[in-house]
Parts: structure tokens; C-alpha cells; sequence
């Protein structure tokens, strides 16, 4: 029995409606804290059922198995093992919906991911930034928690596309955390190029990340929510959303590889969707239209107006700035997709438990559904 099968279900144990409490592993504990002990036996999981509450229903701050370690209970990072803890059931509102909860976002270090980070951390989430930038990740997570004035984002090194840096990021989220809420698979990367002159290699790479990276991130994550929800009896819901593309809902020319991958993406959506719905685990994916002043659109060196400005795709465009004016023509309202834009997608995705296998489009009119 290790913490990837503990943490988990004490976050189900302490479920209040909306999530579970917040629970760190460690192997040693030499602090004044009272220690409840649980028996390590095939049984421990459903010990822990009673084992976790005292007589007036309080969680215990600190749980022993021994054999396996110490588990340390909290409503957040700051108070973990300080006190009892009283769980109390508050009902869910669109300003608070993920308060709270402990959420995940790959390629969160920077650009699009980043404006997500900080949005989930203003809402009240624990943010986990997992980027292959850890350096990044950790200034960004210091920066926030800085200006909070409390423990609330953490940074994980992960590299989506390789399967060993997936699961040990999964298991540094449950050991310091205890479990996921949602997860958002966000990173992603695009190079640009017909299909006649277009690399294998490059091929590869698209596909590596934005493809079978979120099938391996689900892969992972799955298994800890629906602990999470078989602890609770059933009643934790927990999300995964892919931040996909208005291209995978329409092919893009010259782009096949980031469009293929997307569409392909939109898929498995779907098909996790079917499979997971049975442990409450809803997913769905967000489709949000051109972010032109993020780094994949501007950066100067490899950025999108770059790329489609060196290979021709927008046809008798001179400057950076003809490419951009000819991509916002294309928006009936005139202008990129922002942060904000898809942040209130997740935010209502989060809050509809009616609604999973979608492919929500923000895109200001570009895509309309048919």
C-alpha cells in the first residue's frame, strides 16, 4: 500500500460536495502533532473510513501507516497537520467553483498555460504549473504565492510526450497534494509546412506532443480521481480538459500536423468521455480561436506570423502585420482569443456536471457548429 492509493482515497473520505481535503505524504514526521495510527493490512483502505474522524466527526491533521509513512491532512498547504480539520459542505458557485481544488496545467510556465495558472490561482485553486521550464514554473509559482501570502501554486518538471516524466509527475502531484480535481492539458506545439516538404521528424514531434501526450497524461490522472470518487461513495466529480483548437474542428492549409493532431485529440475526448463517465470523471475539450499575442502567434523568432509569413501562406502579405490583419479579418468580432475567454470556459465546465465528451468552441464567431 503506497500514498498513490492513500492520498487519494482520504481526499474521497473528506469529499464535501465539491472536493476533498488537502493531503501530503511524507516517510518521517518528528513534530508535537497527535499521530493516529492505522494497522498496515490488506484492509487499511477500509479502515480508514473511521479512522480518519474522531468522536465529533473532526478529520485527524496527521494519519500513520506505518510500513508506508505519514499523511498530513489540511484544507490547505499552509495548515496541513496543524490542527483537527472540520469538512463542511459549501454550496458550488460559478465565482468559487474551483476553490479550493486542486488543479493541474501542463505547459503551464508560460503563454496561453500561464494565463490559465493565473486565473485558477485568483479563483482559489492549487495550481500545479508542470512545464518542462521548470525554472520557469518555479518563479511563476513563487511570484503567486508571494503576492497571495499563502502556499497555493506549486511547480512539477514533466515532458508530456515521454510517459516516465508523466507518471513521476502524477505521483510528486498525489505525494505533496493528495489527489487531482482537474487537469488541464494544455501544452502543445505547432510548426507550420506543406505536406509535400514537411519533415518526418517535425511530423513526429506535433504529434508527440499534442497527440499521445494527452493520452498519456489521461493515463495517468485517471486513476487518481477515480479513487477520489470511489472513496466518496460515488459522488466526486472530477475533470480533465484538453485545450485543443479551432483547427481541430476544421482543417488548416499548410498546418496538418497541429490540425490532425487536434482532431485526433477531439476523439479521444470523446472516447475517454465514454469510458471514465462511470467514475464521475467528465472530459471535455476547448477549442479556442487564434491567440495572437501570445508567444506561439508573436514571438519574434518562432512565432506563427513568422512562420506563415516566411512560408507563404497568407498570399501577398509583405509584414508580420499583414499576416495578423488578414488572420483578426477572419474574427466576426474583430479581434484574438484571450485568456479570459477560455478561463470562463473552464470555469463552466468545472460547474455543468451534465455535459462531458464536448468540444467547446471560443473562437468570437470564427467556427460555429453545425
Amino acid at each position: 500500500m503506497d500514498f498513490m492509493n492513500v492520498s487519494p482515497v482520504i481526499r474521497g473520505l473528506t469529499f464535501d460536495g465539491e472536493k476533498g481535503l488537502t493531503v501530503q505524504f511524507r516517510e518521517y514526521f518528528d513534530g508535537d502533532c497527535p499521530v493516529v495510527d492505522i494497522s498496515h493490512t490488506d484492509k487499511v483502505l477500509e479502515t480508514l473510513g473511521t479512522a480518519l474522524f474522531d468522536a465529533e466527526g473532526m478529520v485527524h491533521p496527521v494519519i500513520n501507516i506505518p510500513g508506508t509513512g505519514f499523511f498530513f491532512i489540511g484544507k490547505d498547504p499552509d495548515s496541513l497537520g496543524t490542527a483537527p480539520v472540520q469538512q463542511v459542505s459549501v454550496p458550488a458557485r460559478r465565482e468559487h467553483v474551483v476553490a479550493g481544488k486542486i488543479a493541474v496545467v501542463t505547459g503551464g510556465a508560460q503563454g496561453f498555460g500561464e494565463t490559465l495558472v493565473r486565473g485558477l490561482f485568483a479563483a482559489g485553486a492549487l495550481v500545479v504549473i508542470a512545464d518542462m521550464n521548470l525554472e520557469g514554473a518555479r518563479e511563476l509559482a513563487a511570484e503567486l504565492n508571494r503576492t497571495a501570502a499563502e502556499t497555493r501554486a506549486f511547480a512539477v518538471s514533466v515532458n508530456v510526450a515521454d510517459e516516465e516524466s508523466v507518471e513521476q509527475m502524477t505521483a510528486e502531484v498525489v505525494r505533496s497534494l493528495g489527489g487531482i480535481d482537474l487537469f488541464i492539458s494544455n501544452a502543445g506545439v505547432l510548426k507550420a509546412g506543406g505536406v509535400r516538404e514537411f519533415s518526418l521528424r517535425d511530423f513526429r514531434f506535433v504529434t508527440d506532443v499534442n497527440y499521445i501526450g494527452y493520452f498519456l497524461c489521461v493515463k495517468h490522472a485517471a486513476p487518481v480521481m477515480a479513487l477520489q470518487n470511489e472513496a466518496s461513495g460515488g459522488r466526486y466529480f472530477s475533470d480533465i480538459i484538453q485545450i485543443n483548437s479551432k483547427s481541430g474542428l476544421e482543417g488548416s492549409n499548410r498546418n496538418g500536423a497541429y490540425a490532425g493532431g487536434k482532431f485526433g485529440g477531439i476523439g479521444l475526448t470523446q472516447s475517454f468521455a465514454l469510458e471514465l463517465v462511470a467514475d464521475k470523471i467528465k472530459v471535455n475539450s476547448i477549442c479556442p480561436g487564434n491567440f495572437f499575442d501570445g508567444p506561439l502567434w508573436s514571438d519574434p523568432d518562432r512565432g506563427l506570423f513568422v512562420q506563415y509569413l516566411n512560408t507563404g501562406k497568407v498570399p501577398g502579405a509583405g509584414t508580420l502585420e499583414d499576416v495578423r490583419k488578414y488572420y483578426e479579418d477572419k474574427v466576426p468580432m474583430g479581434r484574438g482569443c484571450e485568456g479570459d475567454d477560455v478561463l470562463k470556459a473552464v470555469f463552466y465546465l468545472v460547474e455543468q456536471k451534465y455535459e462531458t465528451g464536448q468540444a467547446l468552441p471560443v473562437t468570437g464567431g470564427q467556427i460555429m457548429l453545425k
